[in-house]
């Protein structure tokens, strides 16, 4: 667990953007981050190889990179540095800030004093306050002390200073969520198709007083204080596997985005044309109006009993500890608590071509990356089960 900190300064520099999570389907750019580098070599190691963690770092990025312009020709990815360069922490998070990455993924290996520590973990920004992540925090820190200029550059944080730590977790960002799910998805293929020890998805101490604008994940790919995992990632099988399995979770997660988003712009027309033989409401005038007023249109004649069990609501915000957020116009907005994520919302609609509408409204007043979600019994499920719910019971 170590030099998890210096990457999460950079996350945590990065500044609010301008897309959205659910309702942007394509990732278009995406910034690969190599730890280290240059001055700063990482982790040693056993010492049995001549290559540190900057090096193992930069050969899995490159490999990775490599992956996804060849599948993904039109994407854009970027690199913080693609040879032996020491970028400082602000140099990569102005790179991401600039470029508006969709997605910002770093690169490192891990080390401990003990030999027998083993495994890959995947890192998101948050706080789990206990001793070990402050501990790790402050290691991960030391990095900033090789910049020029690093007490301008990080407003006088003191990085060993546990108050400072702490005054980080103080504030969340939307983004939160998206992270985790990506993080877990590298995990399921790390643990899935290369077999590696899984040490799962962490949440540690960051810099939340400036938020991310794009999901961000610090990959651990394993610990090179463990000369079994230190041959495996020296290896070129070894960096080619792991490359494989990050980008795998990439291709799962964009695919998930790209359903999400054609499923809440498009479910709905498809669906009607699956259920004309109830005559659940006019679609020339929906297609005439483009619902220009939810409360002036009556889009479904609702059957009650699928009106109790079906709601639709807008997720505007997440955080892992309460906070309070004002109404949105005339919407009070409530939360829910889910795998230790509260996860903020407005509405209770009925229909989705409702809830799309609302979405625009949030969207309207400062929530651009606020996306549907559903129930079914006050049990979270996808659009899609909760429009096919709907037509059954109709």
């Amino acid at each position: 667990m170590k030099r998890i900190f210096s990457v999460f300064l950079i996350l945590s520099f990065i500044l609010t953007g301008s897309y959205s999570f659910a309702q942007t389907s394509v990732i278009n750019t995406i910034v690969l981050d190599a730890g280290h580098g240059g001055k700063d070599p990482g982790a040693l190691g056993t010492g049995r190889y001549s290559k540190t963690e900057k090096h193992i770092a930069l050969d899995v990025v490159l490999k990775l990179g490599k992956y996804l312009k060849q599948n993904y020709p039109n994407m854009k990815v970027l690199y913080t540095r693609i040879g032996d360069t020491f970028p400082t922490l602000k140099d990569r998070t102005d790179l991401a800030n600039n470029s508006n990455a969709d997605l910002f993924i770093s690169i490192h290996c891990d080390s401990f004093t003990k030999s027998s520590a083993k495994g890959s973990s995947s890192h998101v920004m948050g706080l789990r306050y206990t001793e070990a992540n402050l501990r790790v925090a402050q290691k991960e820190n030391s990095v900033i002390y090789l910049e020029d200029n690093y007490e301008e550059n990080y407003d006088g944080f003191d990085p060993y200073s546990p108050e400072s730590i702490i005054a980080f977790s103080l504030n969340q960002t939307t983004f939160l969520e998206q992270s985790i799910l990506i993080a877990q998805k590298i995990q399921e293929q790390f643990r899935d198709r290369v077999k590696r020890t899984d040490r799962g998805v962490k949440q540690t101490p960051l810099w939340v007083t400036r938020a991310t604008s794009m999901p961000s994940v610090l990959v651990e790919l394993g610990f090179i204080s463990n000369e079994a995992e230190e041959d495996f990632l020296n290896s070129d099988d070894g960096q080619t596997f792991m490359a494989s399995a990050i980008y795998r979770a990439i291709k799962d997660y964009k695919r998930e985005l790209e359903l999400s988003d054609f499923l809440e712009e498009n479910l709905v027309e498809n669906e009607i044309e699956k259920i004309d033989s109830i005559k659940l409401y006019d679609k020339k005038e929906i297609v005439q109006n483009k619902v220009e007023k939810l409360d002036s249109t009556k889009l479904y004649q609702k059957n009650e009993s699928v009106q109790k069990d079906i709601i639709f609501k807008v997720q505007i915000s997440t955080s892992l500890k309460p906070k309070k957020i004002g109404n949105v116009e005339n919407y009070e907005v409530g939360n829910y608590k889910e795998n230790n994520i509260y996860k903020y919302t407005i509405g209770s609609e009925d229909t989705l071509e409702e809830v799309k509408e609302l979405r625009k409204l949030a969207v309207k007043n400062g929530y651009a990356d606020a996306f549907i979600i559903a129930f079914l019994k006050n049990k979270k499920v996808s659009i899609s089960s909760a429009v096919e719910y709907q037509n059954k019971k109709q």
